[in-house]
This record gives structure tokens, sequence and C-alpha cells, in this order.
């Protein structure tokens, strides 16, 4: 099995020269030349599944975004461009080398769904990617691609759950990434320029969840939402057609997917394969192989996904299979543990991420996500007892109950998984005298370089309240917005 490049080319695309040399800009033409609804059924037929983790049908979400069309505001469209999965970086990387092809799949997606809005949603911290979309839109802006189609660049915090769909939205208009419960589609953004005019609207919660309608007083448009590397497979789509995107990959599962691996690995990177290559042949070549001296112990899909173990390396990378293994595909987000990792340590790890990530909104989610971490940081420095592994497995039954996101389900997963695979390491570690370790530090990727991957180890420092204060104030992030809106 070999890399493939369509939508991460072997080298950058530095000018729009250089893109449309390589066919660029043909799927815009083609799209203008056709009925949105001609569009929308060839995204259907290629089967497209959305690259940011949830996999859901592209076509199927367009259609769906144009059926909720308001007669009284155009439909807007969102990149998510606000990667912070651990162990993810294919989205910056192809914002890094190929911003054109997620530009022109967004004003497809705009001329499809009659919207004169496109925001790029990304995070301040990611400065090099914000430059290079700015640099391709000033080109395309230029060379007359956008039309009378606004495009705005709104940087976000660096907060995971800025990921979560609904809480992009939330962002976009202004205020933190808390998660929503109304659907996306049908609740869009207000205001394309972040403002914080929203903070004082008096909603009894800290997400603007009222549901949109589509007249009246309370007429908002829907929002379409994809993510960069969904938007960067588009102009290829709507240019060559349905079939020769399913010329690779499974009838399931078609196409490409960019892969992220990291871990212990010989060097972390990031590649572009045909869906239904194996798991094992991923991290061949992507991470070029285990690192030497060392053997699998398990591989984590991000935090979003059951872990994988040994005997399931040929694990084919598709949606179906994936599933049928017990884990997901997720943002195909590969961290490799070594056979001589502590796997309570990477639990730990885990539990420390998700707890500290949450917003505060559901109780359950953070209370009980942050009495996990507490209890497995205790049984990794080796003061653990029988009676600490039973309240994290009554924490886990119920730290999703209620739950507006994935987040608390993902803890209750991963973890979960995490702890019964290794269930035995787990008993060893509360046995008396057992040597105190340290927790594995799971946090956002700030770069893969040629010295390997960046972590964020910032994160260590970083507060349940997400301030990065010396001591824990014990509040959740919701409990600090309302006290600023008290103020």
């Amino acid at each position: 099995m070999r890399a493939m490049n369509r939508v991460l080319p072997p080298e950058p695309f530095c000018t729009l020269g250089d893109y449309i040399a390589h066919n660029g800009g043909a799927g815009l033409t083609a799209a203008r030349a056709v009925s949105p609804s001609t569009i929308i059924d060839e995204l259907v037929a290629s089967g497209l599944r959305g690259r940011g983790g949830a996999g859901f049908p592209t076509g199927l979400k367009w259609r769906t975004v144009r059926s909720f069309a308001s007669p009284l505001l155009l439909t807007t469209i969102v990149v998510n461009a606000a990667e912070g999965e651990p162990g993810t970086f294919k989205d910056r990387a192809i914002l890094r080398s190929n911003p054109y092809a997620v530009l022109e799949g967004a004003l497809i997606a705009a001329h499809t769904l009659n919207a004169r809005s496109i925001v790029i949603a990304t995070k301040a911290t990611f400065i090099l990617e914000a430059e290079r979309v700015r640099s391709a839109l000033a080109e395309m802006v230029t060379a007359g691609w956008c039309g009378d189609v606004d495009v705005a660049i709104v940087e976000g915090p660096s907060e995971y759950l800025f990921g979560e769909e609904t809480a992009l939205l939330e962002v976009i208009d202004g205020r933190p990434p808390f998660p929503r419960i109304a659907p996306p589609f049908r609740r869009g953004v207000v205001e394309v320029v972040r403002t914080h005019a929203d903070a004082a609207s008096g909603s009894a919660l800290a997400a603007n969840v009222q549901m949109a309608g589509t007249t009246g007083a309370s007429a908002a448009p829907p929002v379409l939402v994809n993510n960069v590397e969904t938007m960067a497979n588009i102009p290829a789509i709507v240019a060559r057609g349905a079939a020769w995107f399913r010329s690779v990959g499974t009838a399931e599962s078609p196409g490409t997917i960019v892969c992220t691996v990291t871990g212990a690995v010989q060097r972390p990177g990031v590649a572009e394969v045909p869906m239904g290559t194996s798991l094992q042949e991923a991290i061949e070549l992507a991470g070029g192989g285990v690192q030497e001296g060392q053997q699998i112990g398990a591989v984590m899909v991000g935090v979003s996904s059951a872990i994988l173990t040994p005997d399931l390396l040929d694990t084919p990378l598709t949606y179906e299979a994936m599933t049928a293994a017990g884990s997901g595909l997720g943002s195909a987000g590969f961290q490799v543990i070594g056979d001589q990792q502590e796997p309570v340590s990477v639990a730990a790890g885990v539990a420390r991420f998700l707890a500290i990530e949450s917003c505060g909104q559901c109780t359950n989610c953070k209370q009980g996500g942050m009495e996990i971490a507490t209890l497995l940081d205790k049984i990794t420095r080796g003061d653990g007892t029988r009676r600490d592994v039973d309240i994290i497995e009554a924490r886990l039954a119920t730290v999703a109950d209620g739950a507006r996101c994935g987040l608390a389900s993902q803890q209750l997963t991963v973890v979960g998984s995490l702890l019964t695979t290794f269930a035995e390491q787990v008993n060893a570690r509360l046995e008396p005298g057992c040597a105190p370790g340290e927790v594995f530090l799971i946090a956002a990727l700030l770069d893969i370089d040629e010295h390997g991957a960046v972590l964020d180890t910032h994160f260590t420092d970083k507060q349940p309240d997400w301030t990065y204060e010396p001591v824990d104030d014990s509040k959740t992030p919701v409990d600090r917005f309302f006290d600023q809106r008290a103020i």
C-alpha cells in the first residue's frame, strides 16, 4: 500500500497558480455550470463522509441544510478548522499545504446552498495556518473566484470543545465554546464578526440553545459546518465525479483519509491513504513503524474511541471495520502506545484531559470526570485501593448521563476500554509497594516537525476552570462565565 495525494499534495501549493496547474478551480467552474441539486446528488453518490470524526454522509448533510433554508436570511457556510483532538494534525497539514482546495470547497458549498457568507473558524494559536488561508484567500479574491461571497476568518480559543460543531457556532456568535442542544443545521450563526453582544442576551443557559425558526422574528439561517478535510475533498468530486472518488476505498467508505500517527513510532507524521488501508500499514506509512526496542501495546484513536490492541492492527481503516472492531475511525489520529508504557498512567492522562476540557454545563461530565481523573492519578502514583477502582467504575457508568455533547461518552469509552483491556495491570498497581508512576501526558499537538511530535506541555498547568492559575478555584468554565455576566 502507498500514500496518495488527493487533498494532501506531496509538496505544498505555494501560489494559486500552482494549484491551478494541478486542476485547481475545475470543481468551482463545474459547480457553477449545473444546478445545486445536481451537485448534491453527486456528493450523495460519492459516499463522502465527514472527516471531522462523526463520519456523517456529506451529501445528506448538504441536502438537509438546503431543506431548512430561511426565506429571510441566507445560509452561512462554516469550515471547522479548530482541530484539537490529541494525536491529530491532519487538518493543519492540509491548510499548510493546500488551503486553496479548502476554500474552493467552501465556495462550492456557498453556490450550492445559496450562501453569501463563509466563516473559516480556527484557533488563534494556529498562526501559520491562518496566514496560509489569508494569503490564499487574497489570491482567490483578486482572481475573481469569490464573487459576492464574503469570507471571514474567526480565530477562537484553544479549548478542545471549540472543535465541537455547536460549540464552534457559539464562538462565532461571540460566546465561549459551550456545546448547544439545538442541532446546528437549525440554529445558525447570528453574526460572522466575533462579538460579545450576546453575553447579556438573558439566556438561562451558557450556550444559546433557542431553536431557530424560519419565519417571523425568530427567523435565523441554518448553517453548514464541514471540517477542513471534508471541504478539501469537494472540488475534485464535483470536477471528476462520484465514480472517480469511489475508485479507491470501499463501498461503504470510499475515497482516502488523512491519518496522523504519533507516539512510540520512528517518525511521527501525516499521510493520506486509501480507505481500507490497514491500521498497521498506516502506522508504517505515516509513522515509519514502531520505535526500535518496543512493541505496540495499544493504539489510541484520539480520545474519542475505544483503544485497539495488537491483535487488531490488521483492521482496515474504514468506518464499518473500525466499528466492527469495537472502536471507531474518529479523525484518524492514531497514538501508538508502546508495550513498555504503563496503561494506567495513559488512562489517567486521558481522564484528566477530558475532565479539564469539560465545560461544566453537565454536572456528571465535569464532576464525575474530575473524580475519575483524580483517582486514576492516585492509582498511578501507587497509592490506589480496590475501592478507588470501584468508584471509578461507578462514575464511568453515570458520567455521560444527561450530556449535551460527546465528551462525557468519550470518558466512558476510552478510559473504560483501557481499564478493561489492561485489568491485570490495574490490579498490579494496587499491590503494596508498587513503584510510583507519572500521569501520561495527553494533550493537543502543537506541531509535527523534524524533531517529532510537539505536544502542548503547558496543558499540565491548566485548571478545571480553563485558567492557568496556580491554585484550582473549584469553579467550572460555566461558573466563570456567569460570574462575568453578573459584573
